[in-house]
C-alpha cells in the first residue's frame, strides 16, 4: 500500500508541477523560426467561451493623424500618420516584455499586468511620419546568467539606434556599443529623418543577433542601402554584412559606404539554430513601381527568400517569388520554419506567404520548392515608355492560390446597380487583366493589391496537425504612373529620380466600400502535407465602418495576423469591426470573440503562468485602420 501511495503522491506532484509550468512565447513569432504556435492548451474547444479580461495595460503612447491607404505609404505630405500599435509581446521567464510605437518599452508581471519597469530611448517623434515597432528580442548570455545584463533585451528604434537593456531592470548595458547603444546607420548613405528606421525585432542566433531595416522606398533613388547586419549580442560588434547586390559586384563604393538602392528586409527574420542558418524576406527594388532604371542589376535578390550562413552571411541560396517586382509584391511575412511531410518523406521547410496570395513551401536546405512550381507566360503589353517586364512569373501549383489572380470589369461589385456601375465604368477606364499587369498611365486596379493578399502579421502553423493558417485581403488598389512633369501635389509616392510617380488609392465605390464582392478578408487553413485548402471562411465584419446593416456583411477590411495553440484554437482581431475572435482549427467555425476598445492590429501571442494560460493583444488601430489609435495591451484568461 506504501508503494502505491507514493506512486499516487507522486502523480498527483507531478501534474500540480506541470499546471504550474510556464509556457513561453520568447520571440515574435513564438519561435525563432516563426509559426506563432504556443504549446499552451488550457483554454480548449470546450471552455473558449468562458474567456474574459484578465488585466490591461495602457502606455499613454499614440497619436492620433493621418490615415493612410497602404503599408509605408506616406501620403505625398509630410502631416503625422496615426500610431500603428501592431507590436506583440514576448514572455521570457518571469516578465512580458513590449515596445510602445514611440518605441517605448514595458517590463510587466504576466498575470497581473503590473508594470516592473519601462525604458524611454526618447525618439523625438515629430520627425517620423509612420510609428511602429513590431517587438522586443530576448537573448541569455549563458556566461553570466545571473549577473548584471545576463538576460538582455534589445529594441530597435525608429531613429535607428539598436539598444541593449537588462531584461530585470531595464537599464542600458554598457558593454554594447556605446553605453548601451548602437548607431545602426554606420556605413549608409546620408538620409533624411523617417526613411531608415528599425520596426522589426532582432533575430537572435546563439550569441549573434541579425538586424534589417524598414527603407521608405518608394520616395526616390539613392535611398541607404538594405544591408543586413550581424552583430555580437554582448558588445554589438560587426560579425558580418551583406548588402543585396548581384554576384560579383562590390558591398561597398570607393568612399567604404554601402551601395545604395539595394532591396532592404523590413519584415522578420528567421533563424535555423541547427543549420546555423539565418533567413530574410527581402522587399522588392527602388522605386517600387518602375523598373526601367535598374537594368536587372539590383533585382537580383529583390523579393526573394535569401538564405545566409549564420557565421558569415554567405548566401547559401535564394528562391525568386516576383521577377523583376514593379507592382510592390515584395516578401512581407517572417519566413516560417517547419518539418513537413510530404508524399512519406519529411523534409526541413520554408513556408513563405506572399502578397499575391501565392504560398510557396521551399526545402529549407536546397531553397528548391517542395511543391511543383510554373513559370508561366504573363501579360507584356501596356506599362510606360522605359519599363521592361519579366516575360515569366512563378506560380505555385500547391497550394492553391488565397486570393483571385487579376481582375476584369466583370468582378465590379456594388450594393446598388448604380455604384456598381460606377466601379464598372471605372475599371472599364483603366488596364485590366490577370496578376502582374503592367503598372501604365491609365492605371490599372492590383488585385490582389499591394497591401496583400498576405502581409507581415501572418501565417501561423499548428504544429500538432501540420495546418498553416493565414489571413487574407481582397481589397483591390488603383495605382497608375504620372509623368514626371504632372507630378506637382499629387497624392502618393513622389518616386524622384524617375521618369514617373504614383499616385494610388483604395479600390472603393461612392459609398466608401470596396468595388469587388465581399468577403474582403479571409481566414484560410491549408495542410501543409497534401497543400489542399482545408477551409476559408470570412473574417470580421463591417461594423464600425458601415451603416446597418451593411454593417453586418462578413469579411470587413483588416490587418494583423493570427496565432494557434495546442489545444486548436487560431485567435485573431485584425478586424475593423474592433474585434478578437476564437475559431476552431478543425473547420474554421467561429467559437469566441469580444470587442476591445478599438481595433486589434497586431498578431496576438499565448502563455501559461501560475497554472493560468493567457491571451495577449495588442488593441491600438493602424495607420491604415479607420478605427482610432489606442494603447491597450488586453490579457485574457478563464474566469477563475
Amino acid at each position: 500500500m506504501r508503494n502505491v501511495g507514493t506512486l499516487l503522491f507522486g502523480l498527483l506532484v507531478s501534474t500540480v508541477c506541470m499546471a504550474e509550468e510556464t509556457i513561453e512565447w520568447s520571440s515574435y513569432g513564438s519561435a525563432h523560426g516563426g509559426g506563432h504556435f504556443s504549446a499552451a492548451d488550457q483554454i480548449t474547444r470546450d471552455n473558449v467561451g468562458r474567456l474574459a479580461r484578465a488585466w490591461e495595460h495602457r502606455s499613454g503612447d499614440f497619436r492620433t493623424g493621418a490615415v493612410r491607404g497602404v503599408e509605408g505609404f506616406d501620403g505625398g505630405d509630410s502631416s503625422a500618420s496615426a500610431s500603428a500599435f501592431i507590436g506583440t509581446p514576448i514572455l521570457v521567464e518571469d516578465t512580458l516584455y513590449y515596445c510602445t510605437p514611440f518605441n517605448r518599452v514595458f517590463a510587466l508581471d504576466p498575470a497581473t499586468g503590473k508594470e516592473k519597469w519601462v525604458f524611454d530611448p526618447k525618439v523625438d517623434m515629430s520627425k517620423q511620419s509612420l510609428t511602429n515597432c513590431r517587438a522586443v528580442s530576448s537573448w541569455i548570455d549563458k556566461d553570466a546568467p545571473d549577473g548584471v545584463c545576463g538576460h538582455r533585451i534589445y529594441l530597435g528604434t525608429l531613429d535607428a539606434r539598436l539598444i541593449a537593456l537588462d531584461g530585470k531592470t531595464g537599464q542600458k548595458c554598457a558593454d554594447f556599443g556605446v553605453e548601451g547603444e548602437l548607431d545602426i546607420s554606420q556605413g549608409l548613405a546620408k538620409f533624411n529623418p523617417g526613411e531608415y528606421n528599425l520596426t522589426s525585432p532582432a533575430a537572435v542566433l546563439d550569441d549573434t543577433l541579425v538586424i534589417g531595416s524598414r527603407i521608405i522606398d518608394s520616395l526616390r533613388k539613392g535611398i541607404p542601402s538594405g544591408v543586413v547586419r550581424a552583430l555580437d549580442a554582448r558588445t554589438g560588434e560587426l560579425k558580418w554584412a551583406w548588402n543585396p547586390v548581384p554576384p560579383g559586384r562590390a558591398e561597398k563604393d570607393e568612399a567604404g559606404t554601402f551601395v545604395n538602392d539595394t532591396t532592404n528586409v523590413w519584415s522578420v527574420i528567421s533563424v535555423d539554430e541547427t543549420r546555423n542558418m539565418v533567413i530574410v524576406p527581402t522587399g522588392n527594388s527602388s522605386p517600387d513601381y518602375y523598373g526601367g532604371d535598374r537594368g536587372g542589376d539590383l533585382d537580383y535578390y529583390s523579393s526573394s527568400v535569401v538564405a545566409l550562413d549564420g557565421s558569415t552571411g554567405q548566401v547559401l541560396w535564394h528562391y525568386q517569388t516576383v521577377h523583376h517586382d514593379v507592382w510592390d509584391f515584395d516578401l512581407p511575412a517572417q519566413p516560417t520554419l517547419v518539418d513537413v511531410t510530404i508524399e512519406g518523406k519529411t523534409r526541413p521547410a520554408v513556408v513563405q506567404v506572399t502578397k499575391m496570395g501565392l504560398t510557396f513551401v521551399l526545402d529549407r536546405e536546397t531553397g528548391k520548392p517542395l511543391f511543383e512550381v510554373e513559370e508561366r507566360p504573363v501579360p507584356q503589353t501596356g506599362g510606360v515608355p522605359g519599363e521592361y517586364l519579366a516575360p515569366t512569373q512563378p506560380f505555385p501549383v500547391k497550394p492553391e492560390p488565397l486570393h483571385q489572380l487579376g481582375i476584369t470589369p466583370d468582378d465590379a461589385w456594388g450594393f446598388t446597380f448604380w455604384d456598381e456601375k460606377v466601379c464598372r465604368d471605372e475599371l472599364e477606364a483603366m488596364d485590366t487583366g490577370p496578376i502582374y499587369t503592367p503598372i501604365s498611365t491609365k492605371g490599372v486596379v492590383l488585385y490582389p493589391s499591394n497591401i496583400g493578399g498576405q502581409n507581415w502579421g501572418t501565417p501561423a502553423v499548428d504544429m500538432v496537425r501540420n495546418y498553416m493558417v493565414t489571413n487574407t485581403k481582397h481589397v483591390g488598389m488603383v495605382v497608375k504612373l504620372v509623368p514626371r512633369a504632372e507630378c506637382d501635389g499629387l497624392n502618393g509616392f513622389p518616386q524622384e529620380g524617375s521618369p514617373y510617380c504614383v499616385s494610388m488609392k483604395p479600390f472603393l465605390s461612392p459609398f466608401g466600400a470596396p468595388c469587388t464582392p465581399p468577403p474582403w478578408a479571409t481566414l484560410s487553413a491549408i495542410d501543409l502535407s497534401t497543400g489542399d485548402l482545408v477551409w476559408t471562411v470570412p473574417l470580421g465584419t463591417l461594423k464600425h465602418q458601415a451603416p446597418w446593416p451593411l454593417s453586418y456583411l462578413p469579411g470587413g477590411v483588416e490587418m494583423g495576423g493570427p496565432m494557434v495553440t495546442a489545444s486548436g484554437l487560431i485567435f485573431i482581431a485584425a478586424s475593423g469591426d474592433r474585434h478578437i475572435r476564437a475559431f476552431d482549427v478543425n473547420n474554421g467555425k467561429e467559437l469566441w470573440a469580444d470587442e476591445m476598445p478599438t481595433s486589434g492590429n497586431a498578431v496576438p501571442m499565448s502563455y501559461q503562468v501560475g497554472g493560468r494560460q493567457f491571451v495577449v493583444i495588442a488593441a491600438g488601430g493602424h495607420f491604415t485602420s479607420t478605427s482610432p489609435a489606442g494603447d491597450w495591451l488586453i490579457a485574457y484568461a478563464l474566469e477563475e
